[in-house]
């Protein structure tokens, strides 16, 4: 499945045990396997609440807490396999349980929780307060400014004049590797188009630069409004497509609503992946 361009690789893991970071390189290679930037797993829900739970695997057999497209994706999933029989349900992530809404348009609405920006939440080193804007240095030599917020995983977002020209690998692979981000951050680069609009790129840990990231939507979003340089509802656009993001106020829920398409299914003897 994929949304917005941002692809997976859905197994239906409640049968069996956990995958191996071997079985992700495996799976998420474009040449040689199925390929994705991420691969979700289904398991069945520890909250009666919740219809389906999920685990998240990046491309590089790293463990995610979150991955917003991957949400709308598996809430898309339970509806096709018959387990979610209603427009509105909950689907639980390794961050906790979301509520779900199909719109009539048919895209879906997610909710991501409220975003936090307190340090310890990504976690960061050598700044006790939380700040609108952090600057620090680079190993390539540059400084970087840019916000910091967790949506369920840490992001940093950084306000650019033109994403087309942003150096999204180097200053993404620089900054994941800053000494202030001790744990793996995915980085958005973003561009103000307007109030109620911006352009987006997202370098995400263990997966390069994807055409989408609903997590990274949200955070860029939540981070420019937080600084009252957006209005509450804005228009995310991403390479491979448009994000709508809702925030009513910085103490409420922030909501994400996008598209959950189908590429194509199929099986696997799970003995393969062993």
């Amino acid at each position: 499945m994929n949304g917005a361009g941002n692809d997976f690789v859905i197994l239906d893991l409640r049968l069996y045990s956990d995958i191996s970071a071997k079985d992700c390189l495996t799976l998420s290679d474009r040449h040689t396997g199925i390929g994705c930037d991420m691969i979700l797993g289904i398991l069945s829900p520890r909250d009666p609440r919740a219809t389906v739970a999920f685990r998240i695997w990046c491309a590089d057999g790293s463990i995610s807490m979150q991955c917003g497209n991957g949400a709308r994706c598996i809430a898309g999933w339970a509806l096709r396999e018959g387990l979610a029989c209603s427009p509105e349900f909950m689907i639980e992530s390794p961050s906790g349980l979301h509520s779900v809404q199909v719109l009539p348009c048919g895209n879906i609405c997610v909710s991501m929780g409220c975003p936090d920006f307190s340090p310890a939440s990504l976690p960061m080193q050598g700044y006790p307060a939380e700040k609108d804007i952090y600057e620090t240095d680079l190993s390539n030599g540059n400084k970087v400014q840019f916000s910091a917020l967790s949506v369920g995983n840490p992001h940093a977002v950084i306000l650019v004049e033109d994403v087309a020209r942003a150096d999204v690998y180097a200053t993404g692979t620089a900054l994941q590797h800053s000494a202030c981000l001790p744990e793996q951050v995915n980085v958005g680069f973003a561009q103000i188009l307007s109030r109620t609009a911006i352009k987006l790129r997202v370098f995400e840990f263990g997966a390069g630069e994807t055409l989408a990231c609903g997590s990274g939507a949200c955070a860029a979003a939540a981070a420019l409004i937080k600084q009252g340089l957006l209005d509450r509802e804005v228009s995310v656009y991403l390479p491979g497509g448009e994000i709508s993001i809702s925030w009513e106020s910085n103490n409420s829920a922030i909501y994400m609503a996008g598209p959950a398409e189908y590429s194509f299914k199929g099986s696997i003897p799970y003995a393969a992946l062993q």
